[in-house]
């Protein structure tokens, strides 16, 4: 286990994004209950990556946006991944999203972040207000993965997470300036 990943889970309030980390991590969300306000929690979570190795991600589970609420700036300093979340079943919850993430390409300062967007309430088909094709193209121009989930089934919530936590957790690649020498170069012996 390297270091730890700090992801910032944001969007618009009521689109479930604490219902999110509570089922990832503690299957232990009941659907139907009421959404509680948050203002901000931690969560700290093991993630096996796709590689095998388990990685310590600290999610840090934001206050949902309303009307005229800014996203606080600090966030967008010292995360390295980002889960953004709007619902199916909201279109202004997907206009926010998108707002956040041009804010997060704005502020993050050239700095490389993971983005991944979580389509929520998946459960809601019926009610859905966000066209699925749509938000493919979407998140295809914007070069970020994109998961629709539903708490209801936990099994749509592991894929997005085990990509976060393998895609921040990447071995660095190899240097572009060579670090092996050849040794008989220069050495001026002459084997004939």
């Amino acid at each position: 286990m390297g270091k730890s990943c700090k992801v910032v889970v944001c969007g618009q309030a009521a689109v479930g994004k604490t219902a999110v980390l509570e089922q990832l991590l503690y299957a232990n969300h009941v659907a139907g209950s009421e959404p509680m306000e948050t203002l901000e929690d931690i969560y700290i979570g093991s993630i096996e990556t796709d590689r095998g190795t388990r990685e310590q991600v600290r999610f840090y589970d934001t206050r949902g946006l309303r009307d005229g609420m800014e996203f606080p700036r600090h966030y967008y300093t010292f995360a390295d991944g980002f889960v953004l979340v709007y619902s199916i079943d909201s279109k202004e919850s997907f206009k926010r999203m998108e707002a956040l993430k041009k804010d997060i390409d704005r502020h993050r300062d050239k700095k490389e972040v993971t983005i991944v967007v979580l389509g929520n309430k998946l459960d809601k088909q019926d009610e859905r207000r966000v066209d699925s094709n749509v938000v493919q193209n979407w998140a295809k121009n914007e070069k970020v993965r994109l998961w629709e989930v539903s708490v209801v089934d936990r099994r749509t919530l592991i894929e997005p997470f085990v990509y976060l936590a393998s895609k921040m957790t990447q071995p660095q690649s190899k240097s572009t300036f060579p670090l092996s020498r050849n040794k008989n170069k220069g050495s001026g012996s002459t084997d004939s």
